[in-house]
């Protein structure tokens, strides 16, 4: 006899475990500081692990049941006043032993810096791994003032991260410069519009992104900026602008990404709690990890 669901179900959040052996893993990496619009990113996993507690795990749509799927809590990495400087050693000392032990490993952010820890943890050498970002933004700002949110991917251009193993997609006009964009071009960024996502479909262009990766790289990274999202429908990512993607293109991105079995690690990043209207954030964030989970069901 199946429990009743007259006041609950079983919920997204009800497949977090404690058990090590489970094929996907959860990190949160609240890193707050160094974001070139202050907020508290840093809540974000709390939220989103509480979210999750709404979602059902059942698709209609596609009849797809994440009822049997486990995800092993790793908890929080202690960030408390790191800079993103600061937060390599940390992130990469908690993430990299969940690598080598789960096919998948989610990384719940935090600002966009940590998506350079996450990659160095990935593949310490930086020459056989692959990134992919769904961003408003290229995070190709100078670094000579520090390691911010909004410079992950110069930085790591500059540790060594070869340029086409790099493909950035959703990028919107006037949220980015004439020197960010000639960096992209002059390092061999496969780059793709948000203009371009909404004429070709964001998941068809993440699947091209995806194929040009894998023929170069052993592993790829995807970075799940929140603030790809159209601002009306995500107030509380502080990059998001007008002309976003929709949020029902970023999930269909998302599980198809998630899909690819050469992707061993997501994060989402730059959702700031203290921004949020009605749990819009909070709700897109918790749906986010039930499309990758979904799309991991599809390996």
């Amino acid at each position: 006899m199946t429990q009743s669901d007259c006041r609950s179900w079983f919920s997204a959040a009800d497949l977090l475990t404690g058990g090590v052996g489970a094929p996907i893993a959860l990190l949160g990496a609240p890193l707050g500081l160094g974001s070139i619009t202050p907020g508290r990113c840093d809540l974000a996993p709390a939220i989103v692990r509480t979210a999750m507690k709404r979602m059902s795990v059942y698709d209609l749509e596609t009849e797809t049941d994440l009822s049997a799927l486990r995800l092993f809590d790793a908890g929080d990495v202690g960030l408390d006043g790191a800079e993103p400087a600061e937060a390599l050693a940390p992130i990469v000392e908690r993430l990299s032993p969940l690598l080598r032990a789960h096919a998948l490993t989610m990384v719940l952010g935090g600002n966009n810096a940590v998506t350079r820890p996450c990659v160095h943890a990935l593949d310490p050498t930086l020459q056989k791994v692959g990134l992919l970002t769904l961003d408003a933004h290229f995070d190709l700002r100078d670094t000579d003032c520090g390691l911010t949110n909004g410079n992950p991917i110069s930085s790591l251009l500059q540790e060594g991260l070869p340029g086409d193993h790099v493909a950035q997609i959703g990028l919107l006009p006037f949220a980015n410069t004439t020197k960010a964009h000639q960096k992209a071009k002059d390092a061999g960024i496969y780059v793709a519009t948000a203009a371009a996502c909404r004429a070709q479909g964001m998941a068809a262009i993440a699947a091209n992104a995806l194929e040009r990766l894998s023929s170069r790289c052993e592993a790829i990274h995807v970075d799940f900026d929140i603030d790809v999202i159209e601002r009306a429908a995500m107030p509380s990512a502080p990059g998001a602008r007008p002309g976003g993607v929709a949020p029902q293109d970023f999930f269909e991105a998302t599980r198809l990404i998630c899909a690819h079995p050469k992707v061993r690690s997501v994060d989402l990043t730059e959702f700031d709690p203290s921004l949020d209207v009605a749990d819009l954030g909070a709700l897109t964030a918790a749906r986010w990890s039930c499309e990758a989970l979904a799309g991991f069901l599809k390996r």
